[in-house]
């Protein structure tokens, strides 16, 4: 029987930040998210990276640009928090046709576990057209954590990340069939959205 063709995918990351865009410190947000995806999914993937500063206008443009480039899911890192410079939220829902509010707050339930000041952060998720965006926190460890849920010592799903609902939500807006490796992530799919090795 021939191994199953996994559909290619495009997928945007963008890191927003003044000083990581400007050469002050190096950007770790870029290389997470890339290597987290790279981890959790089967899909041969073609990134499309932006490392841009926290400006409004310019955020919204970036999204627009990648969504119109035939990304099916877009992520941002970065911008999320209460500061005035902290933009990002705002710039993703200037361009959202629907937003998507329970990802925002299965985040937030995520980093509650761990730190007390989640509470501050404002991460939405939209879609636009055929595309998935979703704005997460600006850290490695969190960006790893919200995506990947909360895992006990034997490696036991605690708390289900937010990744477990991109592959559906995608299949739902008419994008590419996503196949996650499960000790990464499990994607949740109703039986009669699996599809079987034959398809």
């Amino acid at each position: 029987m021939s191994e199953t063709l996994h559909d290619a995918v495009k997928i945007g990351i963008v890191s927003i930040s003044d000083r990581a865009s400007s050469g002050v410190y190096e950007d770790k947000g870029l290389p997470a998210l890339q290597d987290w995806l790279t981890r959790a999914l089967h899909n041969p993937i073609t990134f499309e990276s932006r490392l841009i500063p926290d400006e409004q206008d310019g955020i919204s443009a970036t999204l627009i640009e990648l969504v119109n480039a035939g990304c099916s899911l877009v992520l941002t890192t970065g911008g999320t928090g209460p500061a005035l410079r902290d933009v990002t939220p705002e710039a993703t829902l200037a361009v959202a046709h629907k937003e998507m509010p329970g990802f925002g707050e299965q985040m937030r339930q995520i980093s509650l576990k761990f730190v007390p000041t989640a509470i501050l952060s404002r991460q939405v998720a939209v879609v636009r057209d055929q595309s998935l965006i979703i704005n997460l926190p600006g850290q490695p460890k969190a960006i790893a954590e919200t995506l990947e849920g909360l895992k006990d010592a034997e490696s036991k799903q605690l708390v289900p990340g937010i990744f477990a609902a991109v592959p559906y939500c995608i299949d739902l807006i008419g994008g590419p069939y996503l196949e996650t490796h499960d000790d990464v992530c499990k994607a949740f799919r109703p039986k009669n959205a699996v599809r079987t090795a034959q398809q």
